[in-house]
């Protein structure tokens, strides 16, 4: 398999059948622009397709993992109906490709992972996170509905009450806690994170192949079968792009201000009458 055509993902061939993925754009904290998104979307596809790879580990370049969805990017999106059905195949071809993927995989999450960078993070099979990194996902703040993968798995991996909690409010969890309510497999010290999560790929590479990826399609039954939950999120999303309520969202990221959805105050308006 030749992946020279990715730009913005990088790609290393360990020992024992591990291939080893960077989201790199280390310069805006490996943020999806459209071009990662896409990348991110068609790699599940080549990734099964590769015969010489057994397990794969995905980490961020330099000190986060992925820092969301770029700006610029949401900005092009607001409002631009063909743009954001695009959006949209995409977004369905990350999720069920990585839950699809007869690979096993496992996210190294050495810094901060929001938004669309939590999609990788957190549909992995196997996920090992810095103790002190943040996770979240936070596009309530930006007044878009919570889609991408967040309704289909953070239920099953923290409860529904957890995911409410997170999803409704924005707020960010650290690794420590996330491993604590059981959106993680593993924390660790940051410096450990990387190297465990290949260690873990070196036990899946090594290990009975067939057995492996029958294991993970048998468990990863429990994600498809919550498909129509994701579908209806993510349809839900990219209407939220659609809005006022999302300019209002990225202008208050741009302008570093706490935001004034349009929304919010036609709803105190009308409660006043």
């Amino acid at each position: 398999m030749d992946y020279s055509d990715y730009n913005q993902l990088t790609f290393e061939r360990r020992d024992n059948g591990v291939l080893l993925i960077t989201l790199n754009r280390p310069e805006k904290y490996n943020a999806t622009d459209e071009e990662m998104h896409g990348e991110l979307a068609r790699v599940w596809h080549d990734v099964a397709k590769d015969k010489e790879t057994r397990a794969v580990v995905v980490t961020g370049a330099g000190k986060a993992f992925s820092a969301g969805g770029d700006l610029a990017m949401v900005e092009r999106l607001a409002g631009d109906h063909d743009a954001v059905a695009h959006m949209l195949d995409e977004m369905s071809e990350m999720v069920y490709g990585i839950v699809n993927c007869d690979k096993p995989v496992v996210s190294a999450i050495n810094g901060v992972a929001v938004g669309a960078g939590t999609v990788v993070g957190l549909l992995a099979d196997i996920s090992i996170v810095a103790e002190d990194a943040k996770i979240g996902d936070g596009h309530v703040k930006l007044g878009v509905a919570a889609g991408d993968h967040a309704a289909i798995v953070w239920p099953l991996l923290a409860s529904l009450a957890k995911a409410k909690y997170y999803l409704l409010t924005g707020e960010m969890v650290t690794g420590a806690e996330a491993e604590r309510i059981g959106l993680v497999s593993k924390a660790l010290p940051r410096e450990q994170v990387l190297d465990e999560a290949l260690r873990v790929a070196d036990v899946l590479g090594t290990g009975s192949q067939k057995a492996i990826r029958w294991t993970k399609r048998a468990l990863n039954s429990w994600v498809r079968d919550a498909g129509p939950i994701f579908d209806q999120s993510a349809a839900y999303e990219m209407l939220s792009f659609m809005t006022p309520d999302v300019v209002e969202g990225y202008t208050a990221l741009r302008e570093k201000r706490a935001p004034r959805f349009p929304s919010a105050a036609a709803d105190a308006e009308e409660g006043q009458r």
